[in-house]
């Protein structure tokens, strides 16, 4: 068991942010303590929400409490995603200084997505580009987020392993693109492919289920999950490999459900007792 601080949104109803990221973290046997950056009523994939982002100021008073109380001294692994606001992203940099030296920090450069482009406020992708990637152990980011932050755009398999082998570049031990499509990708495939700074890379291809609207939060279920594995002393073919048999299996059981938001509690077991799925090494 270790101890997880999860920094990022919450929303009343659904799953996204914390929401989609501190149960399974649970599941699998993890403390886990939430700060959320904003407090929706639902996702904005919905178009309309009610709701406040934090300030900065809030955030930073809520580990000043964590911190009197002995818990930032005990964390072993930080995961952020949704910022609200690019100020708190400097707050988290601070706080990277503030816990101890083995704590890793994944980070999920949350800005955008493919036909959505940027959905954040102006300054969050620059934080990212610019400041979090020299300082996080592992990053996750979606295939827009990905050539974005290395400016590759990726059409074939080699320019994917072309950018995450760029982003390593830019500070992070450990790269999980975690939806990939490229140019021989099968209409009815996905995949995810994880690359540590060391050389190793892997691949694991999943069926793509006719899920629409396709359900929000997955990328943060997958951020928990990787970081979760990572933790627990999973390699990162093990890691890469579960994590992507957990989110199959969630993204089966919400289109057997039949339901827009994620069947994060039928899934439960699929995060505690994953059945590895077969990866390729490249």
């Amino acid at each position: 068991m270790k101890q997880i601080l999860s920094i990022q949104s919450h929303v009343a109803y659904g799953y996204v942010g914390n929401r989609a990221a501190v149960f399974p973290l649970q599941r699998m046997g993890h403390e886990v303590t939430a700060i959320d950056t904003v407090q929706f009523s639902n996702h904005t994939g919905y178009g309309a929400w009610t709701g406040e982002v934090f300030s900065a100021a809030s955030i930073e008073a809520i580990l000043e409490g964590l911190e009197a109380r002995g818990v930032l001294s005990q964390i072993d692994g930080l995961l952020t995603g949704y910022l609200g606001d690019p100020a708190v992203g400097e707050v988290i940099l601070s706080l990277k200084d503030r816990l101890p030296k083995h704590a890793l920090w994944l980070c999920d450069p949350v800005m955008g997505d493919v036909g959505r482009g940027f959905f954040v406020r102006p300054g969050i992708p620059e934080y990212f580009k610019e400041r979090a990637l020299g300082r996080a152990g592992i990053i996750t980011p979606n295939q827009f987020e990905l050539e974005y932050l290395t400016g590759i755009t990726i059409h074939t398999l080699e320019d994917a392993r072309q950018a995450v082998r760029a982003a390593h570049e830019m500070g992070p031990d450990i790269v999980l693109l975690t939806s990939l499509i490229h140019d021989n990708t099968p209409p009815d495939r996905i995949q995810m492919l994880a690359s540590a700074k060391s050389g190793e890379q892997f691949v694991v291809s999943t069926q793509r289920l006719p899920l629409d609207p396709a359900p929000n939060g997955a990328g943060d279920c997958t951020s928990a999950l990787f970081l979760g594995h990572r933790l627990a002393g999973e390699s990162l073919e093990s890691a890469l490999s579960k994590t992507a048999s957990s989110v199959f299996s969630l993204f089966e059981k919400t289109m057997a459900a039949g339901r827009r938001e994620l069947a994060m509690i039928a899934a439960q077991d699929d995060f505690a007792n994953p059945a590895p799925l077969a990866t390729t090494a490249l």
